[in-house]
């Protein structure tokens, strides 16, 4: 039921925001609109725990705030090794390993390393990551397993 009532809230508010108009028969169709949707996802049988992961978001702030600290610095280094030209840069590709207990954990990192600039998820494979970067110095970094370690912190059951 939590679930449910989270969708239905998860969806109203993405209507509301999508909208931007607030007149009778507009809210009208985003309310049959959103209940129709919560009656075939409820009758297909795919609202659980992973379509809609609600034990996650009291530690999601505090994930994504550090998070958005580490895009910040990788642009700038984007941006420096733009600004010095090819030499600069040495692609390299490696396997980062994962000790994450849920498939939920391994996505999450495995997207926090495409988002972060400068590296990016190729392949995810029972814990492994292989992870393509613009230079080997920042897979030292994934490698040390201080982003994994705050993932585990979100996913912990």
């Amino acid at each position: 039921m939590r679930q449910t009532i989270s969708l239905i809230i998860t969806l109203s508010l993405f209507w509301l925001m999508n909208s931007g108009m607030y007149k009778p028969l507009i809210l009208g169709l985003g309310v049959v609109s959103v209940f129709f949707v919560v009656f075939m996802v409820r009758r297909m049988d795919v609202l659980d725990f992973e379509s809609q992961p609600m034990e996650l978001l009291p530690r999601l702030p505090r994930y994504y705030a550090w998070l958005i600290k580490e895009i910040v610095v990788s642009n700038f280094k984007v941006v420096k090794h733009i600004l010095v030209g090819n030499k600069s840069i040495a692609p390299a590709i490696s396997l980062v390993h994962s000790d994450l207990k849920t498939d939920m954990g391994e996505v999450i990192l495995a997207n926090s390393i495409t988002l972060t600039p400068g590296t990016v998820a190729v392949e995810l494979e029972d814990g492994d990551i292989t992870v393509h970067a613009l230079h080997g110095a920042d897979l030292e970094g994934l490698q040390s397993g201080e982003m994994s370690r705050r993932v585990a912190q979100v996913e912990r059951t």
